[in-house]
C-alpha cells in the first residue's frame, strides 16, 4: 500500500467521482477558537467518500472477473458506492447488510441496482462469514469495506485533493480530522498527506464506546469493541482497525479523538445552519472534534472531513430539534 496506488486511483477516478470542495465559515472559527476548513464527502457520489474505493476497487477489477460478480458487506455507504460503481461496469452486485441500518441506506443500495442480503447484527450475526459463504458459492469477487489496498487507495484520493485545497487557502500545517471506523479512509488519507503535505498530521475521530482505534492508537495494539450496534453513528461503527489500515494509522496518525453522539448532533445541526450540508452522525464526529475539543488540537488550523450524508429523517430533524 503506497502513494503510487493513490496517484494510479486517482487517475482511474478522474471524470467519475466528484472533487468536492473545501468550505469555510467564520462562525464556526470563533466555535471552534480556530479556523476550520472542512471537507464535505457527503457531496460526494451516493453521498460518502466510499464512492471512491468503490469506484478504485470495481475499476482495477478485469473484465472476466467483474462480469462473475461482486460481492460486499457494509452498514450503508460502502454498500452504495460499490453499487454504484459495480452497477456502471454492468457487474452484478450483492451487499450484505445489517437488520437495523438505517432504512433509506437499505433502500438506496436496493434502487442502484444491488441485492441486498441482510443480517442479524445485534443477533450475533457475522457479516464476514455471512458473505465468505455467498462469494463461495456464487464465485463472487469480495471488495471489503475498508481492509482492501485498492479500496484504500480510492478513499486516499481525498487525501490528495485536502493538501491541494489546503494550500490554495494557505494552510500548509495543522491537524486533520478523520471520521474512523475501520481505518480506510484515514490511512489512505495518511499516506497521502505523507507524500503531498508533511506538515499535516491526521487524527482519527469517534463516538463514546465505539473508540477502538483511539484505543488501538493509545496502546499500540488492535483493540476491539465490545458491541457492533446501538449507535447513531452507525456508518463508523466496526469491530477492530483492519490489519492494512492500522500500521499505517499507528505510524501516521496522532492520538484519536472521541466525542458524544450529543457533540455529533450538535455539528449536523451547526453543518445545516452555516454550511448548508447534511451530514449523518458518523459523518459529523470529526466537525464535532474541531468544534467542541479544541482544547487536544494543535495549531490555528484544523481541518474536517464530512464523511457521509446519508441520514434518515427522523434523525436529521431530532438533531435541528435540539441544536439548530
Amino acid at each position: 500500500m503506497n502513494i503510487d496506488m493513490i496517484r494510479a486511483a486517482q487517475k482511474r477516478l478522474n471524470g467519475h467521482a466528484r472533487r468536492t470542495p473545501m468550505l469555510t465559515s467564520p462562525f464556526l472559527d470563533e466555535i471552534a477558537g480556530r479556523r476550520v476548513l472542512i471537507k464535505p464527502e457527503c457531496l460526494q457520489h451516493t453521498g460518502s467518500f466510499k464512492f471512491r474505493g468503490g469506484w478504485s476497487a470495481v475499476s482495477a477489477l478485469d473484465e472476466a472477473t467483474r462480469k462473475r460478480g461482486i460481492i460486499a458487506y457494509s452498514s450503508g455507504n460502502h454498500a452504495q458506492g460499490v453499487a454504484m460503481a459495480a452497477a456502471a461496469h454492468d457487474a452484478p452486485a450483492v451487499i450484505v447488510m445489517p437488520r437495523d441500518a438505517p432504512q433509506l441506506k437499505i433502500d438506496n443500495t436496493r434502487a442502484l441496482g444491488a441485492e441486498v442480503v441482510l443480517y442479524d447484527r445485534a443477533g450475533g450475526e457475522n457479516r464476514e462469514e455471512v458473505g465468505g459463504t455467498i462469494a463461495q458459492e456464487r464465485g463472487l469477487t469480495l471488495i471489503r469495506p475498508y481492509d482492501d489496498p485498492q479500496v484504500i487507495a480510492g478513499q486516499g484520493t481525498t487525501g490528495l485533493e485536502i493538501a491541494e485545497q489546503a494550500a490554495e487557502l494557505g494552510v500548509a500545517s495543522g491537524d486533520v480530522l478523520v471520521c474512523c471506523g475501520g481505518g480506510g479512509l484515514t490511512s489512505g488519507i495518511a499516506l497521502a498527506l505523507e507524500a503531498e503535505a508533511p506538515e499535516m498530521r491526521v487524527r482519527t475521530a469517534e463516538p463514546e464506546e465505539f473508540d477502538d482505534v483511539a484505543r488501538s492508537l493509545a496502546s499500540g495494539d488492535i483493540e476491539s469493541n465490545t458491541r457492533l450496534s446501538g449507535s447513531l453513528c452507525d456508518a463508523i461503527i466496526t469491530p477492530s482497525p483492519g490489519e492494512i489500515t492500522f500500521p499505517i494509522m499507528s505510524r501516521l496518525c496522532g492520538p484519536g479523538l472521541v466525542v458524544t453522539e450529543d457533540e455529533a448532533l450538535h455539528a449536523m445541526a451547526l453543518a445545516f445552519k452555516r454550511l448548508k450540508i447534511i451530514v449523518e452522525p458518523g459523518g459529523a464526529v470529526a466537525l464535532a472534534a474541531a468544534l467542541f475539543h479544541g482544547d487536544q488540537i494543535d495549531g490555528e488550523a484544523v481541518m474536517a472531513v464530512c464523511t457521509g450524508g446519508n441520514v434518515d429523517a427522523d434523525v436529521f430533524a431530532d438533531a435541528l430539534a435540539k441544536y439548530a
